[in-house]
């Protein structure tokens, strides 16, 4: 693959709901531009973006994937992202690098829930984009209706460059507005294309749509604007000109009709890439931070230093870990080093590589814009920066989405949690948004993420890569006791039983304390009641019972034990006996002071389109809620709660079936409240019963 210059590269993302066409759009660029010799299919498992087996199983997209397309003198680098929301952490990832995007919308559907969302994330990057309506080929498709849910859905900065002829199984070409040409597919092969003059029935439409094109051009520069208002007209480099600004300025996102499966319009969207969309030399200087906390901006040239920036790693058992990176500024050539500025670590690279879905291309250098990968970097992972050491910047890592679902993970069979760990190590290496830790008062493995079937396929990866059968089950909550009375109690051990004796005496005050402050231990022994060398030993003997507590077994927090009294004897008492009479004395204490249970609660925030507000705030009041606060953020309205734990493990599915989709929520850990009394009598029933069950 020959060498390209910044001004000749296009880095694209591919964004979508799942379903809407994605990879076959990709497929079919890379087989038009000459890339594939073959048109491959989701459906039959060859596409060449979809090759993972879980892929090719679900014939859904899971991860993002690469295909390098050279289409007249330019190069474009196209990232196809997955659809569905569980794996939308690779539209962060694979629009953190893009200059430009094509957000597909389904010619029948119109904007689906997952097109919303990505929308949303490709709007907060500021990316320039084009809208596709795809699938023109199908029956029912409706570029019109279409039109106005991009309109009412994505906002009124869109508008048609091209648009069809015919639809459905008459879809057979199409009318390129800012050329004001039409163009007729003989076939399907996307090749034997003629011009033709526009149809009457459209010449309307395209003079109406070409004048709000030259508006959206002309307000781009004032220079423009003048003459347009002048003579109601831009010549055509002038007009090109000003609709390139539009786009680049999100002022406009330019609207185009295609079947990627026909092979109808593709040509004209990717003529619009080049055209319209911008190109790696025309990005903006990418800011990051010097050594010293300064920024720093790197231009997209070849005479800066060297920067580039790892989005994405792949990890496989058997070919091992590939990191892919975008050159930033300067050249990037292999059998050299460079330095890590994230790890600060100095990693050599051998050879340098394109991706092409999972064909490996050997590249003799890189420049900025290039989308590169390097295998066997032992330091590196996603978010480091490589630089120049001498002239070094960190640039700022992608922020990914918070997982929403979890469960708890363990081996089907013994002795193979060493292999989950290092299995979930890999695979959160290649997918951040996989988080997993042992819970330090349940001990389970809890591994979270985006949604039930990114648990799935986390599962079935371990299986097929890393040889572990695992089970998933419903999280425990980590309840917790307390105490809701001041109450003072004797803890007296005394045991003879011949010969030397064991005797310890103490009176303990205990007392609830304010949620979060654990356990206080105080000494108010006066007169050597107690003697001072036995005192660690009641305290030890305290601090030993908090771990399991007497009304359910769960940990025994917020309060203080404040030791008073007590009494020794000169030859039985011991460490060991005062320790045991600490025990009895907790004993006392949780029969009399009003033990309780303690549950954690989260808080959520939940933004959903406006017509669902009732249901989620009835839903909250369903699951013992309550809200705290709600907010307007344009068709969208935030709601701000806090829930049980125990109620809201699920939430992602049960937000999900309450707006088709359409609601994204995320939750932390807030604070612990006690249990209704109802409640807490079926966990203390069903906590009893486990421990039985685990005796037998």
């Amino acid at each position: 693959m020959k060498k390209y210059a910044p001004e000749q590269l296009r880095d694209i993302a591919v964004i979508a709901h799942g379903g809407a066409g994605k990879t076959t759009l990709t497929e079919a660029m890379l087989y038009l531009s000459g890339g594939t010799d073959r048109f491959g299919r989701v459906e039959d498992g060859t596409a060449t973006t979809d090759f993972d087996d879980d892929e090719k199983k679900r014939k859904i997209s899971i991860s993002m994937a690469f295909a390098p397309i050279e289409w007249k003198g330019t190069k474009i680098n196209v990232v196809d992202t997955p659809g569905f929301l569980d794996f939308v952490g690779e539209v962060h990832a694979g629009l953190r690098i893009a200059d430009g995007a094509i957000v597909m919308v389904d010619a029948v559907s119109g904007v689906e829930v997952g097109t919303e969302i990505v929308w949303r994330i490709a709007e907060d990057r500021h990316t320039p984009r084009i809208i596709a309506v795809s699938r023109m080929d199908r029956e029912n498709a409706n570029f019109k209706q279409s039109l106005a849910s991009i309109t009412e859905v994505l906002g009124s900065k869109a508008c048609p460059i091209v648009l069809p002829i015919g639809s459905g199984e008459h879809f057979k070409g199409v009318v390129d507005i800012i050329a004001n040409k039409a163009y007729v597919f003989a076939d399907h092969s996307g090749k034997a294309m003629s011009e033709a003059p526009v149809p009457a029935d459209l010449a309307s439409e395209v003079e109406e749509y070409r004048g709000k094109l030259m508006e959206y051009a002309a307000e781009t520069d004032e220079e423009l604007l003048g003459k347009y208002l002048e003579t109601m007209e831009l010549d055509q480099e002038e007009f090109e000109k000003g609709l390139v600004a539009a786009v680049k300025d999100c002022t406009l996102y330019p609207v185009v009709a295609v079947s990627g499966g026909k092979m109808v319009g593709v040509q004209q969207l990717l003529d619009n890439i080049v055209r319209l969309l911008p190109s790696s030399a025309s990005a903006a200087p990418a800011i990051g931070k010097a050594n010293n906390g300064e920024d720093v901006a790197r231009k997209p040239s070849e005479s800066e230093p060297f920067s580039a920036f790892v989005f994405k790693t792949t990890a496989d058992p058997f070919v091992g870990k590939i990191n892919v990176l975008r050159v930033m500024s300067g050249v990037l050539k292999p059998d050299a080093t460079y330095y890590n500025a994230t790890k600060d670590k100095t990693e050599r690279f051998g050879s340098i590589f394109f991706l092409k879905g999972k064909q490996q291309i050997p590249a003799t250098e890189a420049g900025p814009g290039e989308i590169v990968a390097i295998a066997k970097l032992a330091e590196t992972s996603t978010n480091d920066t490589f630089c120049d050491k001498d002239k070094a910047v960190k640039y700022p890592a992608t922020v990914f989405p918070k997982p929403v679902l979890s469960f708890a993970m363990k081996p089907k069979a013994k002795g193979d949690e060493e292999k989950i760990g290092s299995g979930l190590a890999r695979l959160s290496e290649e997918d951040p948004t996989i988080h997993y830790y042992k819970h330090p008062e349940t001990s389970e493995l809890l591994v979270s993420g985006m949604g039930d079937s990114h648990i799935d396929v986390i599962a079935e990866r371990l299986k097929r890569k890393f040889g572990v059968d695992v089970t998933l089950d419903t999280p425990t909550i980590p309840y917790r006791e307390t105490i809701t009375k001041s109450i003072r109690v004797q803890g007296r051990h005394k045991k003879q039983t011949g010969g030397r004796g064991q005797f310890g005496d103490i009176w303990v005050r205990f007392a609830p304390l304010e949620r979060g402050a654990g356990f206080q231990f105080i000494d108010e022994v006066f007169g050597g009641s107690v003697p001072r060398n036995f005192i660690p030993a009641v305290e030890k003997g305290l601090r030993e019972e908090l771990p399991s507590g007497r009304l359910a077994g769960f940990p025994m927090v917020d309060f203080s034990a404040t030791l008073d009294d007590g009494s020794s004897h000169p030859v039985d008492s011991s460490e060991m006996a005062f320790k045991l009479a600490a025990r009895l004395a907790v004993e006392k204490a949780w029969e009399e002071a009003g033990p309780v249970l303690l549950e954690p609660i989260v808080k959520a925030e939940v933004l959903v389109p406006e017509e669902y507000m009732g249901d989620v705030m009835g839903d909250f009041n369903k699951k013992r809620g309550k809200i705290l606060g709600m907010e307007s953020q344009g068709r969208y309205q935030v709601v701000r709660a806090l829930a049980p734990q125990a109620e809201m493990f699920k939430y992602s599915i049960d937000l999900r079936s309450m707006t088709g989709g359409r609601g994204t929520f995320t939750m932390e850990f807030d604070h612990y409240e006690e249990v209704p009394t109802h409640i807490a009598a079926h966990v203390i029933e069903a906590a009893k019963k486990a421990k039985e069950a685990a005796r037998e």
